[in-house]
Order: C-alpha cells, then sequence, then structure tokens
C-alpha cells in the first residue's frame, strides 16, 4: 500500500491543475515529487510508480467519459495508465545514473503525451499537461512550440535537476521567437453567437431534436437587424434531419433560411444528417441570405464513445451498454475550412478543437479567424466543458487568431490572440453572444512547423539517451 499512496497522491496534483480546478503550479509540484519517488523506487518499481501516479493524474480530469460509457472510462485511465507507467519503465532501462534517468523521464512522459493524440481510439488530447498550463507563463511557447512546447517545458521544470536554468532557457525561447511570428489584423468581423440553453446531462436518443432547434430559433428571433453584425453562428448538431432526408428539404432549413433573409447575414448552422441506416454525418454549412448553402465542412475527428463506438463488438459481447450511440458517424475528408461573409475562417468542431493540427489546416489554408460550433449536453458538470475552454485558448495562442466557441448549454464565449476569454455563458443559459474581433494574416512559427520536427526533436533526444548508456561486458574467466 506504501508504494501505491505516494504515487496517487502525487498524480492527484497534477489532475488539480487541469480546468474545472485549474491549480496550475500543483502540476510541477505532483511532476516534482513524482520525480523523487521514481528515483527512490527506480530499481524497484518503475512501471507500477508511472502507472499509479497516471493513474493519479486521469482518474478525476477523464470522469466526463462516464456520461458516454463506463467501460469506455474505465479502459482509458488503464490504457494511459499503462503507457505512463511503460515510460518510467523504458527510462530506467535506458539509463545507468539519475541525472540521465531523470532527462529520459521527461523524454519519455513526452512522447506518451504525443502518442495520445492520435492513439488509441484515434486520439484522446485530454487531462493533457498543456491543458493544465493555459494559466501559467510556460502557455507563452504556444506560438512557437504548440502543446509538445508546452509538455516539454513543463516536464523539464518539474524534473530537472537544474530546474532555475530550464526556467532561463525557455524564458530566452519564448523572447527570442516572438519576434518571428508574423501576425497582422487585416481588418474587423461582427460575430453573434446563438446559445438556445437548456438542461445539461441529455442524450440524443432521449430528447426531442425539434425542441432543441426551436429553443435556438426563437432566441435567433430575438434579435434585430443590424448593419454591423456579419455572421451569426450557432452550436453544433442543433439541426438533426432524420428519416434519411436533406437539410435542404426539411422544415429547419425553410425556418432558418428565413432568419437569414430578415437578419440580412449568413448563418453558420451546424447540421446532422442520415448515413444509410447505420450512419450519420456532422457537418457545418455556411446558409446565405438568398438561401443557397455556400459551403460544407463535415466533422473529420469523431468522438470515441460518443459519436462512434470502439470496440463495439467487445462490449456487446461483454454485456457493456452501446445504446448511447446505436450509430456511428462518417468522418469528412475536407480541409477544415469554410468560406463566409467575405473571409475565411478555420473550423473545428467540437472535439476538433483538441487537436491542434486540424485548426492548424485552415490557417495553412488562409483563415482569418477560428470557430468552435460545439455540444457539450450529453455531460452532467463542467469538467469537459472547461477543459474545451482551455483547449481554445491554446489554439487561438498556437494561431494567434480570434476563436469563437458556441454551445447549446455552455460553455459559448470568444477567445483573444492572446487566450484572453470574454463573454463566457453559464452553463444551461440562453444567451447571446456578440464580438467585433480583428481578422488576422500571417502565421506563427507553431503554425508553420506543425508538430513533426517536435516530436522528431523528442525522437533523437531518446536515441542520444540509449548512446550514452554505458556498454557492459561478461568478464573474462581465469
Amino acid at each position: 500500500m506504501k508504494r501505491v499512496i505516494a504515487p496517487l497522491i502525487a498524480g492527484l496534483l497534477v489532475a488539480a491543475s487541469m480546468p474545472p480546478w485549474g491549480w496550475w503550479p500543483l502540476a510541477l509540484l505532483g511532476l516534482a515529487w513524482y520525480g523523487s519517488i521514481a528515483i527512490s523506487r527506480r530499481e524497484k518499481s518503475s512501471f507500477l510508480t508511472g502507472f499509479v501516479f497516471a493513474l493519479g493524474w486521469f482518474v478525476l480530469p477523464l470522469l466526463w467519459m462516464r456520461y458516454l460509457t463506463l467501460p469506455g472510462y474505465v479502459i482509458t485511465c488503464l490504457i494511459f495508465a499503462t503507457m505512463h507507467g511503460l515510460a518510467n519503465y523504458v527510462a530506467n532501462a535506458i539509463t545507468s545514473d539519475n541525472k540521465n534517468y531523470r532527462n529520459a523521464l521527461i523524454v519519455c512522459h513526452a512522447l506518451v503525451e504525443v502518442l495520445r493524440m492520435s492513439w488509441p481510439f484515434g486520439g484522446v488530447p485530454l487531462a493533457t499537461l498543456a491543458i493544465g498550463q493555459v494559466h501559467s507563463p510556460l502557455v507563452l511557447l504556444a506560438p512557437t512550440a504548440g502543446v509538445i512546447g508546452i509538455t516539454v517545458a513543463t516536464l523539464w521544470v518539474a524534473l530537472s535537476h537544474k530546474k532555475i536554468r530550464a526556467l532561463l532557457t525557455i524564458t530566452v525561447i519564448i523572447v527570442g521567437t516572438s519576434f518571428f511570428n508574423t501576425v497582422n489584423n487585416t481588418g474587423s468581423l461582427h460575430i453573434t453567437g446563438i446559445q438556445g440553453g437548456g438542461e445539461q446531462g441529455t442524450h440524443a436518443i432521449y430528447s426531442s431534436a425539434r425542441k432543441v432547434f426551436e429553443k435556438h430559433l426563437a432566441l435567433t428571433k430575438t434579435l434585430q437587424p443590424n448593419k454591423t453584425r456579419d455572421v451569426i453562428v450557432w452550436p453544433e448538431n442543433v439541426v438533426n434531419v432524420t428519416n434519411n432526408g436533406l437539410f435542404v428539404d426539411s422544415v429547419e432549413y425553410v425556418e432558418l433560411a428565413a432568419e437569414a433573409k430578415r437578419l440580412n447575414v449568413p448563418i453558420v448552422v451546424s447540421i446532422t444528417e442520415d448515413s444509410g441506416n447505420t450512419g450519420f454525418t456532422n457537418a457545418a454549412i455556411v446558409l446565405e441570405t438568398d438561401g443557397t448553402i455556400s459551403g460544407r465542412y463535415d466533422k473529420v475527428r469523431r468522438v470515441p464513445f460518443g459519436e462512434y463506438m470502439p470496440l463495439r463488438r467487445v462490449l456487446t459481447a461483454l454485456g457493456a451498454p452501446t445504446n448511447l450511440v446505436p450509430r456511428d458517424a462518417r468522418a469528412g475528408d475536407a480541409r477544415a475550412w469554410l468560406d463566409v461573409a467575405g473571409t475565411r475562417v478555420a473550423v473545428a468542431i467540437s472535439w476538433e478543437v483538441f487537436f491542434g493540427g486540424r485548426v492548424n489546416e485552415g490557417v495553412a489554408d488562409g483563415a482569418s479567424f477560428i470557430i468552435n460550433p460545439t455540444n457539450g449536453s450529453s455531460y452532467t458538470g463542467t469538467i469537459l466543458q472547461s477543459q474545451q475552454v482551455a483547449s481554445s485558448q491554446l489554439r487561438a495562442r498556437e494561431q494567434s487568431r480570434w476563436l469563437a466557441q458556441v454551445s447549446p448549454t455552455g460553455f459559448s464565449e470568444f477567445v483573444s490572440p492572446d487566450g484572453e476569454v470574454s463573454q463566457r455563458s453559464r452553463i444551461s443559459e440562453e444567451a447571446v453572444i456578440d464580438h467585433t474581433i480583428s481578422l488576422r494574416s500571417g502565421r506563427t512559427i507553431y503554425s508553420f512547423l506543425g508538430n513533426r520536427p517536435y516530436i522528431a526533436a523528442l525522437l533523437v533526444f531518446l536515441l542520444l539517451l540509449l548512446r550514452r548508456r554505458p556498454r557492459t561486458f561478461p568478464q573474462a574467466v581465469s
């Protein structure tokens, strides 16, 4: 039991740095404590120490998953804990002294966090070290090195035996690279976001899609024509077209088109449509003032256990419930942007905002701001929603772009290019958020480079640690 308690508490300290708690210094404290525990136990229980530490780290910030699937929540926590347990085991195996062991812990745990961006289930990059540091000075690395840079910096500051040198180096990097982020203001845009409100903890199969639509339509009808307004944004899947119908043939299309015409602005609205008998699509479309649909983006990154059911056959065979996701979403394959109101916007639908590459794709193609239509109504509490706000802050900083997040039950808000949140709505309330944002051109260092160079650098460091390990040879028999 003694072997479990200390690393578990260290992991819980890291968990407390995550939103909605947000006590970011505790991540550094928890990681530093974990490092000292790992060193003292490296010859006896390296895997167990890393496993238990990670279990404490993930068990609370991933608790939102139980509203989708309790088995999926347990499986995900165990997979992530095992990955970080293996990180400690490998760090111990490839080093022979404590100094290099600390360096190996930084590299191996950072690589596990990188892996979580794409595996398992297509990636579940929540409860990450970067999300826990959105209010710390380390977040200033976002425009240069993205979440990987923030992750490495957090591990380095906490685990390095020369913490002052690590802090000074990071400061020099932040100051030195800030001059190379070439982003300019090119105009402005007045955005109105609609949050219809309603109870949380509701699932699509138990809810009336029409009532959800009507709440947003009624709120939109309270708006008056405004010459300064350029676009209205609705949340994710508040228009649900069933019976294998198309949006353009639905009554919802007629009603929305009338509002676009009355208000004389395009409406960006997210819709779901049937895709055969076993699937559905999740898309954002631009509805113009004359009723035409000028653009469509289908969501590429799907929510595991939310929009598709991984291991469906296995879970069904084990008797685990899969009824909350009776059909799997069909993934899109388009570039992540739409053209609206004379400018290009990067689009990250809901879950996609956790992936820097999805937003970067739109910016690389010329997007001047970002929208994140989302839907958090399936979850009770604010664990997932708060982490999504933090991710929106990271995406805004990475790209140096304004971001508008709009949800049916909260949170909805605007995020400035330096990560400041304004007009954040309350959970479940009816809300109209309005803001005039600056449009931006140019790209940050991170936008140009993406994640690959930083992943490559971590792999190079890992190889260097392997080369430094002293070779042992059997003694000659006399």
